[in-house]
């Protein structure tokens, strides 16, 4: 197998394994897809697809000083990110079941439901000892911009995979949700969101 398309197939593995655990990501995609649609729940997860390729390529082209500057400012992040957790609990408690049918959610939505799950993941600059430790474990050849770009492409492909994957599913259960169900759906999600923003503000140091 060429080294470039090798180095894609495990850019895409690593992608989905970077993306499937259920974190503050993943209930928020749940979350969106149940009372907004499967639309919002696939753009939720594009934005951290989009945040994990933008780390990974930082691993990638080795570019050094970017990732130190990172991980100098990860408490700064941390707090923002938990902040933003916090919030996102909150406006998830008190938000109603969602009246209208599912995949209606307007374009201005949309672009929320990006840009919040863009910036959540891109608050957790440990996001990047993930790649490094990934690209130097597996030894992945990224020794030329042709394969860095590979890999880059597959983790951005494999992790936008888990999110369509995740978002179909969510969604064919979502005609027997009932609007109780809903508020309970809300409730929870906003309860664990809170838990991820206060957990994320108690390891600040």
């Amino acid at each position: 197998m060429p080294a470039p398309l090798e180095t894609f197939v495990l850019g895409a593995v690593f992608g989905v394994s970077i993306a499937a655990p259920v974190g503050p990501i993943g209930i928020l995609c749940i979350q969106r897809t149940l009372t907004r649609g499967w639309r919002s729940g696939v753009v939720s997860g594009l934005g951290a697809a989009s945040a994990d390729a933008m780390y990974g390529a930082v691993v990638a082209f080795g570019v050094t000083a970017i990732s130190s500057l990172l991980l100098a400012y990860a408490s700064p992040l941390r707090l923002v990110g938990g902040l933003l957790l916090i919030g996102l609990g909150v406006q998830t408690l008190r938000a109603p079941p969602a009246t209208e049918p599912a995949g209606e959610s307007s374009g201005r939505g949309l672009v929320s439901d990006y840009t919040t799950t863009l910036a959540l993941t891109l608050s957790n600059p440990v996001t990047i000892l993930a790649f490094v430790a990934i690209v130097t474990g597996y030894s992945v050849a990224v020794g030329s911009a042709v394969e860095a770009g590979a890999l880059v492409a597959g983790v951005f492909l494999g992790s936008v995979a888990w999110w369509l994957l995740l978002a179909a599913l969510v969604s064919r259960i979502s005609a027997r949700v009932t609007t109780q169900w809903l508020h309970w759906v809300n409730r929870a999600a906003g309860v664990v969101l809170l838990g991820f923003g206060i957990g994320a503000l108690s390891g600040l140091r």
